[in-house]
């Protein structure tokens, strides 16, 4: 069974918003001023050589517009060759390949996925469908890429009431510019307090 890895790049406060999206956000690429050959090295590592993405329509749009211009560089490479389910109401205009369109059940969609053959599933980039996900069960693994910085606005990583979940450390590294990457599996449901 393919395992779904959901890797996203944090500020302190629990942004993952990095452009403007329309919505007036002020802090358009506030990642860079961290980003090391170091933090470089450790995303591709957590990435794999191989593997296919899950991405929401503004992510794939978004990264349409830049990775397959990006000649020679690793990342490019592995984002490129992945197959991309996406996740959209307009699977016709799906242009950068190899590319699957998802209808509008997400969960199904991904038990479906993740039962086939193929490389584990990487979603990054597409806040909306995390909570979903989790609160179905279908992520294996959070990775976060937690920056030393405070946005106090912006969307978030969790929707809110996305059902409590218990995580259990994996793996942490503190990189020199401050990130911090850190693994947690999926423990399940957090238990409630006892009255």
């Amino acid at each position: 069974m393919r395992k779904l890895k959901v890797i996203e790049h944090i500020s302190l406060d629990g942004v993952v918003q990095n452009s403007a999206d329309g919505d007036g956000f002020p802090y358009t690429d506030w990642t860079a001023p961290y980003r090391t050959p170091e933090g470089r090295d450790a995303l591709l590592a957590a990435h794999g050589e191989r593997f296919d993405l899950l991405l929401g329509r503004r992510t794939y749009d978004i990264w349409a517009g830049f990775w397959p211009k990006v000649p020679g560089n690793p990342m490019a490479d592995r984002l490129n060759a992945a197959t991309k389910y996406v996740v959209t109401h307009r699977p016709e205009s799906l242009e950068w390949g190899p590319v699957e369109a998802l209808g509008k059940d997400l969960v199904e969609d991904v038990r479906r996925i993740k039962a086939g053959d193929g490389p584990d599933l990487v979603l990054s980039g597409s806040s909306t469908l995390t909570s979903p996900l989790l609160e179905h069960g279908m992520a294996d693994e959070v990775l976060l890429i937690v920056y030393p910085a405070l946005l106090g606005t912006g969307k978030r990583f969790f929707a809110e009431g996305t059902p409590a979940q218990a995580f259990e450390l994996a793996e942490t590294r503190a990189m020199p510019s401050g990130i911090i990457v850190t693994s947690y599996k999926i423990a399940g449901p957090l238990p409630k307090a006892e009255v």
